[in-house]
Formats: C-alpha cells, sequence, structure tokens
C-alpha cells in the first residue's frame, strides 16, 4: 500500500495535487505537509519544515511513507528579494528528501522543475537538451536541483522524477505574485468585475498550461514504467503559449466589458524577457505519451466558469 507524503501541499499545485492523489489512492494514503496549516484539513496533515531533515525523517518513519511529492520552493520573483534564503530552502529543502529517500528506499520521489531553468541563450522553442543559462536565483536552485536528482538516480538508484512546469493557471488557489501570475489573476479581475492591470508588456510571449494538464501529466509521469524514461532531470512539458494580449483578447469574447491596462514591473518583466517564449516537449511525448488537453481557449472557458461557480459559493 503506497503512503504519499507531500511537501508544501497548501500551493497552488500541491491543493491541486492533493486532491487528485487522494481520489487515486484514498483520503488515509496521503499526508499533506507545509510550514502552515491549511484553511480546511481534508487528510491527514504534518506540520514540516523541510529544512528540518530530523522532522522529515520522523514523518517518513511514523508513517511508512513510501513516495515523496517535494514541492516546496521559494518562487522566482519573491526569489529575487531574498537570493540566499531561497537557495536554502530550493537546495537544502531538496537534499533533506533525497537523503531520506536514499536512505529509506523510498519507491519515488517527484520533484518539480520549471521554465526558468532556460536563459536568453537558450533557442525557441527551447529543447529538451539544451544550452541553459537561468538568470534568477530560482532558475539555477531549479537547474542544480535537476542535477542534484539525476545524481541521486546514478549513483543511489533513487527514482526521482521532474517535469518542467510552464505557467500554471488554476482557479483553486488566488494568484501569488509570481512572473506567470498574470494570467491566474487577469480571470479573477474578469469574473469580479474589476479593471485588469498587467505588470508585464502586452506581447510577452510564455509557455502556459490549464491546472489539470499539469496534475494529469504529474500523475502519468510518476505511473510510467522506469524503463521508459530517458532522463530523471525535469522533462520539458507543453501545452500552449500566449502573449497577455492574446489571453486578454480571448477572455474579452466571453467577458466584452474587461478593461487592460499595463503597469510594468520591471524584476518580474526581465525575468520573462530571460525565459523561453515556447517549449518543445517532443521526448515526454515519446517516452510517456503525454498529451495536453488543455488549449488557450478551452481553458479561457473552465477557468471562467469554474471561477464564477467559486465566487458564487464564497458570497
Amino acid at each position: 500500500m503506497e503512503k504519499i507524503l507531500i511537501i508544501g501541499a497548501n500551493g497552488q499545485l500541491g491543493t491541486e495535487l492533493s486532491a487528485a492523489l487522494q481520489q487515486k489512492y484514498g483520503e488515509d494514503a496521503i499526508i499533506g505537509s507545509d510550514i502552515r496549516k491549511p484553511k480546511e484539513e481534508t487528510s491527514i496533515f504534518e506540520m514540516l519544515d523541510v529544512l528540518d531533515g530530523d522532522a522529515l525523517l520522523s514523518i517518513v518513519k511514523k508513517y511508512k511513507v513510501t513516495q515523496i511529492y517535494h514541492l516546496a520552493a521559494i518562487l522566482s520573483a519573491k526569489g529575487e528579494e531574498n537570493p540566499k534564503m531561497t537557495w536554502n530552502i530550493n537546495m537544502n529543502g531538496l537534499l533533506n528528501v533525497l537523503e531520506v529517500a536514499h536512505y529509506e528506499k523510498l519507491k519515488k520521489v517527484y520533484y518539480p522543475s520549471s521554465i526558468a531553468v532556460f536563459g536568453t541563450s537558450t533557442p525557441s522553442p527551447a529543447p529538451q537538451y539544451t544550452s541553459m543559462n537561468p538568470a534568477t536565483i530560482y532558475g539555477i536552485s531549479k537547474r542544480a536541483g535537476e542535477q542534484w536528482c539525476e545524481y541521486y538516480h546514478n549513483k543511489y538508484n533513487v527514482d526521482v522524477r521532474s517535469l518542467r512546469y510552464p505557467g500554471l493557471i488554476s482557479y483553486k488557489t488566488p494568484p501569488g505574485g509570481g512572473t506567470t501570475d498574470y494570467a491566474v489573476d487577469i480571470f479573477y479581475k474578469a469574473v469580479d468585475g474589476e479593471h485588469f492591470n498587467c505588470f508585464l508588456e502586452e506581447n510577452t510571449r510564455l509557455p502556459m498550461m490549464y491546472i489539470p494538464d499539469a496534475v494529469r501529466a504529474t500523475l502519468e509521469l510518476m505511473e510510467a514504467p522506469k524503463e521508459n524514461l530517458s532522463t530523471h532531470e525535469g522533462y520539458n512539458l507543453n501545452a500552449f503559449d500566449c502573449t497577455p494580449k492574446e489571453l486578454y483578447d480571448e477572455i474579452k469574447k466571453h467577458v466584452p466589458n474587461l478593461e487592460i491596462s499595463y503597469e510594468i514591473d520591471k524584476l518580474r518583466q526581465s525575468i520573462a524577457d530571460s525565459w523561453s517564449d515556447q517549449v518543445n516537449d517532443d521526448i515526454a511525448r515519446k517516452d510517456w505519451n503525454w498529451k495536453h488537453e488543455y488549449d488557450m481557449e478551452s481553458t479561457t472557458k473552465e477557468m471562467l466558469i469554474n471561477l464564477k461557480k467559486k465566487f458564487a459559493v464564497e458570497k
């Protein structure tokens, strides 16, 4: 029987993955953990700072954990405010997880990576294997983390798997200040009838993905036969790419009164400019038959429908 520990269970991805894993394995099989308690506890929950290796080991032993989904990290824009702290949390947290996985002989570890590993020298669309010169401490830590994962796989046979996520669009958790979060905030403003002020230039193209595709990709990768996988660094993952103007124009088809203005955040704009605007994920499609389901048009329809339901319940 699987026992799965999710570290960083309260975040955007953690919230969605927790629900999907509970549905697949049952509530008793999932142990959520974070540095803060969730608003609603829907499964077993433990307070955990991933920098505390002893506490992590204690939870793994207590529940006889077989898999870890390590989602805790400081993201791109927030990371630039405190680079040393970001490196400490993103890197040493991962090393604690890999060490526990190695010595406790866990079945699998999941480690999320990001398009932030790419840089200005990366061609577009970004290939699976390419030049990488990440411009942020977040991207640097994710790239180093990928290489640690490959190292632990090659040296200790730890079955660790990873995806390079594009910007993730979700209705369950509000925008958190990341570089791609304008693509979440614009939907909240549209449904709330508010003016949207975009912090990126209107023609800034970035890869995006609706969260159900990201969750499904994660579960499919984790279920894929190990012998099918050609890398234990991060797999490129792609669905669609868009600019703020293109996304705004698509939403206006459904919310004609939505208004937009642009007040550029120099930090997040510089981060976005350093990332690849398109990603090639042919290796993921070949190795474990990855296929996305949502494009910009279907993502827009689903986000508006689900946010209207969410707001109706909250009011």
